[in-house]
């Protein structure tokens, strides 16, 4: 099969400015399904948020919603980046796509039939996280080897600016769409926009060139990647702060509608705007990044971004009132645009290229690993609320960010 081809090996080309990204149709088609994908996420959770604790009224359940979004990481993130490597990309692709479009057709039905019920959204939250768990490995190694190594942070740039952006759209469309016909026309939006993706995905020009069929298993060669983790610091270095950031940080974000309708007493709409100031300032942070930041200080980035984060969430806790809480959202998205943009590429040019996807497999089990925050802060809220619950998370993270010093400076 033909691999990147003319339009790939022009945008690798030096001399080229960064809008030239999206003069590669296959770069173009990568970021719309990616744009589609994070929108119904953020999209889907907050509905579902809102669902589950009208429904139940447990601040541990809804955070365990997220969490099961995040399990299948940690389960099968390095199983998916072999697969990734054996599989031809673009097929791939196709069926993750297709995954999610049928898992949110199916809740939509139910949810238009009255038979939505909790259990249903835990099974397709789980389903929904197998297909993020290939996000790495799939849509974004392609990324990488559309544009090239050395466009690989701008891509990146690009790539989380547009899910923070959707991090705007998505909790507010949420929102006006739950308070207005319910959680099903949530799922329908999605069906509609997964649609949109499928066809981005069909039309996909790129194909990886052949390979050698791998004469080892599958665990020897799962075992190879992580080898090369222990052997790197910048991978070793990049890695644990994902996990920090996943265990730590990243949680709070189930608890966002919780605090927002029992702390500061506010509607499904407003919900949705308040949760859309995290996309606001981490789309903002994004922009800044992708023009003003080096390749030499991506690791400083990478690391100031998730000391920020993990303030800012914990001033958002304490907000009195929304004005305020707003402001600290903001600055939390601004620290997370640098934490989530250098996350990938730290790891995509740190690691071997014929090893990238099983190292992308491992920063997804790295990712995975939050279900474990997810437990830790749930049963925390269910103990001394959700916003204290959030002060204890943020502080932890911090300390565990000081305590881990040694093993990220190499990065």
């Amino acid at each position: 099969m033909p691999g990147p081809g003319k339009e790939a090996a022009a945008v690798m080309k030096p001399g080229l400015d960064r809008n030239s990204l999206f003069a590669v149709p296959d770069f173009r088609r990568l970021w719309c399904i990616g744009l589609v994908v994070f929108v119904v996420r953020w999209l889907e959770m907050l509905a579902v948020s809102l669902f589950v604790y009208n429904a139940t009224g447990s601040a541990f359940l809804v955070a365990m919603m997220t969490m099961l979004r995040l399990l299948p990481m940690g389960l099968f993130g390095a199983f998916l980046g072999v697969w990734a490597e054996r599989l031809e990309q673009r097929t791939a692709l196709l069926i993750v796509v297709l995954v999610s479009l049928a898992t949110s057709l199916v809740l939509a039905l139910l949810a238009q039939a009255g038979a939505l019920a909790v259990w249903h959204l835990a099974v397709a939250s789980f389903i929904n996280g197998l297909s993020w768990a290939a996000d790495n490995p799939v849509r974004r190694l392609t990324i990488g080897q559309v544009v090239g190594s050395g466009r690989m942070g701008r891509a990146m740039s690009i790539d989380v600016g547009t899910n923070n952006a959707s991090r705007m759209l998505g909790p507010t469309l949420g929102g006006v769409i739950f308070a207005g016909v319910g959680i099903a026309g949530a799922f329908w939006v999605s069906v509609v926009l997964y649609a949109v993706a499928l066809v981005a995905a069909f039309r996909l020009g790129w194909r990886r060139g052949p390979r050698t069929a791998p004469t080892d298993g599958v665990l020897a060669r799962i075992a190879e990647g992580f080898a090369v983790v222990r052997r790197e610091p910048r991978l070793r270095g990049t890695l644990i702060v994902t996990i920090i950031f996943n265990v730590f940080g990243w949680p709070f974000t189930s608890l966002v509608p919780v605090i927002g309708q029992s702390g500061l007493d506010l509607g499904p709409e407003a919900i949705g705007l308040l949760a859309s100031m995290d996309g606001v300032g981490a789309f903002c942070g994004a922009l800044l990044i992708a023009w003003l930041v080096p390749p030499t200080a991506y690791g400083r980035c990478y690391v100031g971004g998730i000391t920020l984060y993990l303030a800012m969430l914990t001033l958002f806790a304490l907000a009195p009132q929304p004005l305020l809480a707003g402001a600290a959202l903001l600055l939390v998205g601004l620290g997370g645009a640098g934490f989530s943009i250098m996350q990938a590429t730290l790891v995509y040019l740190a690691a071997p290229p014929e090893l990238r996807g099983r190292v992308l497999g491992i920063l997804s089990v790295c990712i995975g690993i939050g279900p474990l925050g997810f437990l830790h802060l749930g049963l925390l809220a269910d103990a001394v609320g959700a916003q204290w619950a959030c002060v204890v998370s943020g502080t932890e993270g911090l300390l565990a960010l000081a305590l881990t010093r040694r093993s990220w400076r190499a990065i």
